[in-house]
């Protein structure tokens, strides 16, 4: 049995998303893929008032009434935000006679519901903040939800609360951080009102390795400050943890600080680019009421904003980092990829990619759109920009020349050449299983006992990418853990193209073969990715066996 032992160790290049359906079916939530809540199928994008106001008097109803107000009025509700979220020292310091939670009267003369009534009814959402302990974080020491959580789910709920983010201060009882927020995630959804479930331990217990089931985003550090080094530390722990995102749970490197005047507009560009192509939430940190229009054309620009929101829901991966200068990649749901090209130095330096390490292989030409000058240009594989100091340029790159798909007939796709082929542990391989790291190390494909002569062989999370070009009619292929796993592991196997076509459902390591089956009349892609489930991606050798294309 061949078992992967340490993810930090690998170049993961492009990874992926979870949400199972069935051939032909529309979205679902997973059964044991990622939290059952149905939420947070994109990244959460919203409001939260800490970074601009902490816990000065200045944050009360009236402003948070405001904010919603210029959600509407400033295009951000129509840009996608969606959630107004309350932080920190909104409660008094100590719970009423039944052991409620009690809003601070001089804060909220009119309490929580009347606020979150007010929100809904500009067509926005409401969250709330309290602790995974005793006692929330500032030093005044408001309750915390250990003991209380169904009490306090339930109030949340009474209140019409949409959204909880649950932090990691005070006195912990003895109990596990995974403990105690598995207690609020099963007293969230025993309310039966949706509420999205935000964790916020700091990255402080690797929540990224036990958190998909439990919350729809985990904090990966600490707090971020308004200041450049602040955010370069955590795009640089963040970045590396894109193996274990998923559709409805992701990896949070905290809120954004556009607008708070501690960075360079060029600064805050870089901040919003690489947040939206790390599939974090975009939570905005700033005082609305007071932001220029540079940081609302920042935080409204649509383009960008659009890879955060990608229904692939694949987190961008760096595939290279030399002297600062960094590459990024995403695939997009459309067959597109995003590719970002950021500067960490202080001087302007030309570098970039091909569109063939990005994943856009077999055309002769491509076209580069900028996302923030909104310039087009056209390449023949060259991905590459002069990028000013602290400055991040962002392209969307399609295909534009010619290129070719899969003869007429039914053909092994372990035959043809991927147009994007990404595996978490080794490359994919044809015809044989994933092995372990190094190239051709695998054996016959084998599910349950039965060998496969053709197929490729991957480790979640993989993406795989054929170019079809119109011309094809059915994808079709028998799906599993191969037996060098032994009884190990479960993943999820899906079929996209222009959207989820089919998927397997969760298999696990004792299961035989499935027949996975997709309809791709007239697409000009076929996506396959396998994704790791709840007990992570350590075992996830997985087979795509007997894998063809039939086409005209």
């Amino acid at each position: 049995m061949r078992r992967r032992t340490v993810l930090g160790a690998v170049v993961v290049l492009l990874l992926a998303a979870v949400t199972v359906v069935g051939s032909g079916a529309g979205t679902s939530a997973p059964r044991a893929v990622a939290i059952e809540n149905g939420l947070a199928r994109t990244p959460a994008m919203g409001f939260n008032n800490w970074n601009a106001t902490n816990c000065r008097a200045e944050f009360d109803e009236q402003m948070v009434r405001q904010i919603a107000d210029i959600f509407v009025a400033r295009g951000l509700r129509d840009a996608g935000y969606t959630y107004v979220n309350l932080d920190d020292c909104w409660a008094l310091p100590n719970r009423d006679g039944a052991g409620n939670l009690v809003p601070d009267p001089v804060r909220f003369p009119n309490g929580i519901k009347a606020v979150a009534d007010y929100v809904h009814g500009r067509g926005l959402k409401f969250g709330i903040y309290t602790s995974a302990g005793t006692k929330t974080c500032n030093s005044l020491g408001f309750p915390g939800a250990i003991g209380h959580e169904q009490q306090d789910a339930n109030t949340f709920a009474s209140w019409g609360v949409d959204y909880l983010k649950y932090d990691n201060c005070g006195d912990h009882l003895g109990q596990s951080a995974q403990d105690r927020y598995t207690r609020m995630r099963d007293a969230l959804l025993a309310t039966g009102r949706p509420i999205l479930f935000s964790i916020c331990e700091w990255g402080s217990n690797a929540p990224w390795d036990w958190a998909q089931p439990v919350g729809n985003s985990w904090r990966t550090t600490g707090d971020i400050e308004d200041n450049w080094n602040s955010m370069l530390a955590i795009f640089k722990a963040n970045v590396g943890l894109a193996v274990n995102a998923q559709r409805g749970g992701w990896n949070d490197p905290d809120m954004l600080e556009v607008g708070n005047g501690g960075m360079t507009d060029t600064e805050y560009r870089s901040h919003f680019s690489l947040w939206a192509m790390m599939n974090a939430p975009l939570l905005i940190g700033s005082d609305l009421r007071s932001d220029g229009q540079s940081t609302f054309d920042i935080l409204t620009n649509r383009d960008v904003i659009a890879l955060n929101q990608d229904g692939l829901g694949v987190q961008a991966t760096e595939i290279a980092n030399a002297d600062g200068h960094h590459v990024l990649t995403k695939p997009l749901d459309n067959g597109d990829v995003a590719v970002a090209l950021f500067n960490e130095t202080g001087s302007t330096a030309t570098f970039g990619t091909t569109a063939s390490a990005a994943g856009l292989g077999n055309a002769t030409s491509y076209q580069l759109r900028d996302l923030w000058s909104k310039a087009v240009t056209t390449s023949t594989g060259a991905v590459s920009a002069s990028v000013p100091a602290h400055a991040t340029v962002v392209y969307r790159v399609s295909r534009a020349g010619t290129f070719t798909p899969p003869p007429a007939g039914t053909t092994q796709v372990s035959a043809l050449t991927a147009s994007l082929s990404a595996s978490a542990w080794g490359p994919v391989e044809r015809d044989r299983s994933n092995g372990e790291q190094a190239a051709g190390d695998g054996r016959t494909l084998t599910i349950g006992g039965t060998t496969y002569a053709r197929g490729i062989g991957v480790h979640a999370r993989s993406e795989v990418r054929y170019y079809l070009g119109g011309r094809c009619t059915s994808f079709q292929a028998s799906v599993g853990l191969d037996d060098e796993t032994g009884d190990n592991g479960s993943v999820a196997f899906e079929v996209w193209g222009n959207g989820m076509l089919a998927s397997s459902g969760v298999v696990r390591g004792t299961d035989a073969a499935k027949r996975v089956t997709a309809n791709v009349s007239g697409l000009q892609y076929v996506h396959l990715a396998v994704l790791p489930t709840v007990d992570g991606p350590r075992y996830d050798h997985a087979d795509w066996a007997d894998a063809t294309l039939t086409c005209a």
